[in-house]
């Protein structure tokens, strides 16, 4: 592999890139498109028959499915013509400062940065400013972070990141065996009751792309995924709202959004997710999703904690309902809790 840190690097250079957690169970080819949209399907299955793209370094077909944390050899990828040269790749000094600004932890293993709401971790056909190309601010080829797990784009909070393939595939690996403690705040509609508990309710996905959701589904149906999420309640703002403290112990796309949705009291700020009536409560406040808090083992020994302080977005919805932010801190409600299945 080359040293070479031109702007172009990426693309000439054979990369690991390792599944997140959410990405479980994912086609391979899907998995290439959502990467690289430029790729036609004829090149991912070219690139997978002969060999050139490889999982644990073993050949994989195009449809075959991919496990999180699993390590997938990414051959050079062909230039998007569609785009001017240096477009896609080059950042700018602002963009530099922009991705060292978001950094909340760094050693030399790992990054840990406070995504804001409205930023893609990865890009799409319509998302250029995303997480991964500002990783390009720690330089190029091996001296480039990898992403080890994902939020959604509205999701604000702790994101971690691998720096060199060792580090990062020992977080991914943390998170593939669900060893990562994750806990996000949020503010939803109503109050659950109980007032804390565990959701443990399948769920599978509908529609394509940007039109995805994830739905409660039937255990026997064979494109269920397990998903379970535990809750307990911080504070209410008497029966309007409440703020919610929310651990998900799988990794399924939108859980913690389709399982409060599930239980009827979805999160505020979602249009995907809600209802009228959480529309209607909700106002102009965006999504009231924020990774607060991840804990798990450091890759070189040791525990990493880490806390993402509250985003503008979040600290707009507890003011709304008057809550003091203050009643957050604390011990870990979910201490002793353990997934059910």
């Amino acid at each position: 592999m080359t040293d070479e840190k031109s702007a172009d690097a990426p693309k000439r250079e054979v990369q690991t890139i390792y599944v997140a957690e959410a990405e479980d169970g994912i086609r391979l080819d899907r998995w290439f498109r959502r990467r690289w949209p430029h790729l036609s399907n004829i090149q991912v299955q070219k690139m997978a028959r002969s060999g050139q793209i490889r999982v644990d370094g073993a050949r994989i077909k195009p449809e075959g499915r991919l496990t999180a944390g699993a390590a997938v050899r990414v051959p050079p990828i062909p230039d998007d013509t569609s785009r001017q040269a240096g477009d896609a790749h080059t950042l700018t000094e602002r963009d530099i400062a922009f991705a060292k600004s978001l950094v909340l932890y760094e050693d030399d293993m790992v990054i840990a940065i406070n995504k804001p709401h409205g930023l893609a971790v990865q890009g799409g056909t319509k998302t250029s400013r995303h997480v991964d190309r500002l990783l390009g601010a720690w330089g190029e080829g091996m001296d480039r972070p990898r992403l080890v797990h994902r939020l959604d784009r509205d999701t604000s909070g702790v994101l971690l990141l691998g720096k060199g393939p060792e580090a990062a595939k020992r977080l991914a690996g943390a998170f593939a065996r669900r060893q990562a403690k994750k806990t996000y705040w949020a503010i939803v509609i109503g109050n659950p009751k109980p007032s804390a508990g565990q959701i443990d309710m399948p769920l599978k996905k509908t529609g394509i792309n940007d039109f995805e959701m994830m739905r409660p589904a039937d255990r026997k149906d064979p494109r269920a995924e397990p998903a379970e999420t535990a809750f307990a309640t911080i504070s209410r703002a008497a029966h309007r709202a409440a703020w919610m403290a929310l651990r998900p112990f799988t990794g399924r796309t939108h859980q913690l959004r389709a399982h409060m949705a599930g239980i009827g009291h979805p999160i505020l700020g979602d249009p995907k997710y809600g209802d009228d009536k959480s529309r209607e409560l909700s106002g102009p406040l965006k999504l009231q999703l924020h990774a607060r808090r991840i804990e798990l083992d450091h890759p070189r020994g040791g525990k990493l904690i880490v806390e993402a302080p509250l985003s503008p977005e979040m600290k707009a919805g507890l003011a709304h309902f008057g809550f003091d932010p203050h009643e957050g801190d604390g011990e870990d409600p979910f201490e002793g809790v353990r997934r059910q299945r």
